[in-house]
């Protein structure tokens, strides 16, 4: 009972987080889920299968609020489909000494890409409104949708930047798209991971513990967006997700650090982390005295997104 409610606040949290960034809860819980020694396909499936509630909530509230674009979702979601059942497919098949690490690898490059993005990136403006093409869309979602499904999230750390980057579609949009898109997504990899590994390792209760903790954090998350500096928010989450998934790498097969060695690694990532959180806070005020509100960065930034 006390890890069902360990996981219900990591799928809240999570969702708060997610909110906040309009990505990170499937990197969030599955590098909890691996951080207390769940097997990698078992972990991703338990997150998707989750999502699948959570992205049918946050992409319906989307709907409702007029921030979703339809041409974006089907240009984008039904590519992402066939990457994550092809992703959830390949990751089932790998052996699970090495596809943990494998898994790690990836949820570390997308923890240090969260880092740097919302530490440092601004959001490009001067193409707002131009058409997003096919060709931009297709290739995009059968990428995020494979890391996704291999690396237990990444559809939002992938897809949310290259769309905020192309400057084409406002914040608010791209957050609602790629929320209700996701949820094609998820539905893919959940298929492709039951398929691959049946029940194997899922387990209901867990994926429940998840859903219930994010259908409830979904409409706290709206006020989160509005209150919390979005760069402070993805700044911190950034760290703790390079922190956690060094740790898996360093605990494998993959490498042999001495004590010394090891414990300079997480003090480089300690002061990295704290240094990335300082400098986003001390940005934030910046914008504020020159009169930027909390309120308003996070509208430039991800809009008055519950996903």
């Amino acid at each position: 009972m006390r890890k069902l409610i360990l996981l219900g606040m990591v799928g809240l949290a999570a969702q708060l987080v997610d909110g906040g960034l309009g990505m990170a809860y499937g990197v969030t819980t599955s590098t909890l889920l691996l951080f207390i020694g769940t097997n990698p396909a078992a972990a991703s499936a338990t997150v998707h299968l989750a999502e699948i509630g959570t992205t049918f909530v946050s992409g319906a509230s989307h709907w409702k609020f007029g921030n979703v674009d339809w041409h974006v979702v089907l240009k984008v979601g039904l590519p992402g489909a066939v990457g994550a059942f092809l992703g959830a497919t390949a990751l089932s098949n790998l052996d699970a000494a090495v596809a943990k690490p494998v898994m790690s690898t990836i949820l570390l490059v997308l923890g240090l890409y969260v880092l740097l993005r919302f530490t440092f990136k601004g959001v490009r403006t001067d193409r707002m409104g131009q058409r997003l093409r096919a060709r931009f869309l297709a290739p995009l979602g059968l990428f995020a949708g494979f890391i996704d499904a291999t690396g237990g999230g990444g559809w939002g750390p992938v897809g949310t930047p290259a769309l905020l980057a192309s400057g084409r579609i406002e914040p608010r949009r791209v957050i609602g798209s790629i929320s209700a898109s996701e949820f094609l997504v998820t539905v893919a990899a959940s298929i492709g991971f039951l398929l691959s590994l049946g029940s194997e390792g899922i387990r209901l209760s867990w994926v429940l513990a998840l859903l219930a903790g994010g259908v409830i954090a979904a409409p706290i998350a709206a006020w989160l967006a509005k209150h919390v500096p979005a760069r402070i928010l993805g700044s911190a989450v950034g760290g703790l997700i390079i922190l956690t998934n060094t740790r898996t790498i360093l605990r494998s097969d993959w490498v042999d650090p001495s004590t010394a060695t090891t414990w300079t690694i997480y003090g480089v990532i300690w002061a990295a982390w704290a240094g990335a959180i300082a400098w986003s806070v001390m940005q934030h005020r910046l914008d504020a005295t020159q009169g930027v509100t909390t309120d308003e960065e996070n509208s430039a930034l991800i809009g008055s997104s519950t996903h």
